[in-house]
């Protein structure tokens, strides 16, 4: 018997395994979505979500995000507002928080506001909402992110790591990508989660990539 004859049902096997194991992954997220259903337009997470529910709204606010549906956005919003980072340190005192009215008028919101310092330079980030959007949360598609993290950081460049220090308790999906060249920089987007009256609502849209 040659070592190809011993050897590769071990290798198909293990690849088997491989797949099946993707293909409930992907199972129980489609359950989890239809689950969701339209429960996220009335601005709903159940606060006893599981993991796989948790990535599953993530996945929908990607959505929106990427249809520039500001309306179904805001609907998600915690009362007290969604907080913007455009990097991995969130500064309390630089940080914009937006109420979910204020969301909803991302769409048609000309206003310049700074939302912090850009990285190497320090100069202000005057930006609005639409600018900023397209420039610190879907400057990549997140929706094909390659790594996801639940409650952990997937990849951290020299930044401090603070938003479960700022946000006691705060629960967060980490949408990772790796470079798209050679030379390129890898990126993720957060989306933090916060308990309002028995449900998990939007609290922190967190840009992160490599700083200087």
């Amino acid at each position: 018997m040659s070592f190809l004859d011993t050897h590769t049902p071990r290798r198909v096997t293990k690849r088997l395994i491989i797949a099946v194991l993707t293909l409930l992954a992907v199972a129980v997220l489609v359950i989890s979505v239809i689950r969701l259903g339209g429960s996220l337009k009335r601005g709903s997470i159940p606060v006893t979500a599981d993991n796989a529910t948790l990535v599953a709204a993530s996945y929908e606010i990607l959505g929106y995000i990427k249809d520039a549906d500001y309306s179904a956005l805001a609907v998600i919003a915690h009362p007290r507002g969604v907080l913007f980072s455009p990097y991995a340190t969130i500064s309390e005192t630089s940080a914009r928080v937006f109420k979910p009215s204020e969301i909803r008028a991302f769409g048609t919101d000309k206003t310049e506001y700074v939302w912090g310092i850009y990285d190497g330079s320090a100069e202000p980030i005057s930006l609005n909402p639409r600018e900023y959007v397209t420039a610190f949360v879907f400057d990549r598609d997140f929706t094909r992110a390659t790594t996801l993290g639940i409650n952990r950081v997937v990849r951290s460049g020299n930044a401090l790591e603070n938003i479960t220090t700022v946000r006691e308790g705060i629960r967060f999906v980490d949408f990772h990508l790796p470079p798209e060249t050679e030379d390129g920089d890898w990126v993720s987007l957060r989306l933090g989660f916060e308990e309002h009256n028995g449900s998990l609502m939007l609290t922190v849209i967190m840009h992160s990539e490599k700083t200087v």
